[in-house]
């Protein structure tokens, strides 16, 4: 099909009354996740991701999607108003939001966010519309030795671009490759790292690995973190119109924050955070003022908020074409997917054009939504904030226990739960980055799979992976980037 045609059997599917509705409730609760700081899309897609068992892998995905992209909305209306940020993603946006909201202007601080959200979730459904059909194209040549080494690739640069601790990082992606080889070996049937328990013979559950570090975790941080919080300012709806000066200084910004998102959220193992930072770090240097920023500048706000919604669109473009995740959010979307029974993959558009479709046609639906819905919802948004926090986290709780019980109907998951929240909490506190631990978890077997694969092809020759052109290029850039990263730690190194 042409992807005209493609969009259509989309747009038909995601209007269906079921799908529609599971969209809604996406965007919503993505928005409410994304307004409390601490929770996060991942504890919530966590959360909800054992409610997703019996749905149809579609409505399932288009679920999950609407939690994230929902959540990259709401983030913002925290960071704006109580310099708290709701998401990793929407930090950036603390530095120019808050003074704004201090000087008088959260109305348009709030309404910059929106509109530069929805304006970068547009232009990254444009790219990934236009790069999903190529990505597929070129994956369709691709071998086990290929898939390999990207992933590989996916994971190094995860752990090393934009880090100030890599080797910190690289302690995280061995950990998690190290906890995915956990369970029964597919090829001999022996059982690894089980200690004879039987509740690990199928290895670790997904949903109470991703529930602990990001669900318990971020509890316990916040409940220690709760002295910070602030009372949240008043927002009428007359004061959310930018005046004439804010209007011109916000198209430029949003175009090339968008444009920065589009590109690194296609790229496996950068994700929507770094497009962020990045976005902000452009308009800085290319300021003529560039002191303005920290101190209110809305350019601060429009172009971190516009790459973050872009990458979060396009960072599904490499998760179900080649099936790499392009960060941990990602991952766990990848995981749900395999949970489901789907493999993500270059055929993927050919034999799910629904699924695909479906999903890049939500996308659309539910950002319109979106402004629809968050633009009148701000005053309730605001008021949230001004909850104890001491009510919500035993829900929260409650929530993560009900979550990961309903998955196998085990004690056993409960108790992993609470001892892998309380590591995440630990790693948390030594500045260990704990979603790269669920980034190497969830490619882990992926890698050995198709690592045995080219060696039994190859006959265990390890030459195949520089023999072939495509492998070879993924095993440059890797020798490449921990070149440099160990450059840069050298420099840094203290003089004896």
């Amino acid at each position: 099909m042409s992807t005209w045609d493609s969009l259509l059997l989309g747009i038909g599917y995601a209007t269906q009354p079921q799908v529609l509705g599971y969209c809604v409730m996406g965007v919503l609760l993505g928005s409410l996740v994304g307004v409390l700081p601490g929770i996060g899309a991942m504890a919530a897609i966590s959360l909800v991701l054992p409610l997703t068992f019996r749905m149809a892998p579609e409505t399932a995905l288009i679920l999950l999607a609407g939690l994230y992209y929902g959540a990259q909305y709401g983030g913002a209306v925290a960071s704006i108003l109580l310099r708290l940020p709701g998401t990793p993603q929407s930090a950036v946006t603390t530095l120019d939001g808050y003074p704004m909201a201090r000087d008088g202007r959260a109305g348009v601080a709030l309404f910059t966010a929106m509109f530069s959200s929805f304006a970068g979730s547009l232009i990254g459904i444009a790219v990934l519309v236009l790069l999903s059909g190529w990505l597929a194209r070129v994956a369709t040549s691709f071998g086990a030795a290929d898939y390999a080494t990207m992933m590989i690739f996916g994971l190094v640069a995860a752990s090393t671009i934009g880090s100030a601790r890599p080797i910190k990082g690289f302690a995280m992606i061995c950990l998690g490759l190290l906890l995915g080889c956990i369970g029964t070996d597919v090829n001999s049937g022996v059982q690894r790292f089980t200690f004879g328990r039987t509740e690990l013979l199928d290895g670790l559950n997904l949903v109470a690995l991703a529930m602990g570090l990001f669900g318990v975790a971020e509890v316990i941080a916040n409940i220690r973190n709760e002295e910070r919080q602030r009372p949240a300012a008043r927002v009428t709806a007359r004061s959310l119109m930018p005046a004439g000066e804010d209007l011109r200084r916000i198209p430029l910004p949003v175009l090339r924050g968008a444009a920065l998102g589009s590109f690194f959220g296609a790229l496996p193992g950068t994700g929507s955070t770094l497009s962020s930072f990045l976005a902000y770090a452009t308009e800085r240097r290319l300021a003529r003022r560039p002191e303005r920023f920290g101190k209110g500048a809305i350019e601060g706000v429009a172009a971190p908020e516009a790459a973050n919604n872009a990458a979060a669109n396009t960072a599904f473009a490499p998760t179900l074409t080649l099936g790499i995740p392009g960060d941990p959010i990602m991952a766990l979307m990848l995981g749900a997917l395999i949970i489901h029974g789907v493999q993500p993959g270059p055929t993927m558009l050919s034999a799910r054009p629904e699924m695909f479709w479906g999903l890049v046609a939500s996308f659309g639906i539910g950002n319109l939504l979106l402004i629809v819905l968050n633009l009148p919802l701000i005053g309730i948004w605001v008021a949230l904030l001004r909850i104890p926090f001491n009510y919500l986290y035993p829900l929260i709780i409650v929530f993560l226990c009900l979550g990961v019980y309903s998955v196998r109907g085990l004690g056993f998951d409960i108790m992993l739960v609470a001892g892998i929240g309380l590591a995440g909490y630990l790693m948390a506190l030594a500045r260990f980055n704990p979603a790269l631990l669920l980034l190497g978890y969830v490619l882990g077997p992926l890698i050995e799979t198709n690592l045995r694969r080219a060696l039994l092809i190859a006959r265990g020759d390890p030459a195949v992976f520089v023999q072939r052109p495509i492998s070879a290029v993924f095993v440059g850039a890797i020798v490449i980037l921990l070149a440099v990263t160990l450059r840069n730690a050298w420099r840094r190194a203290p003089e004896p």
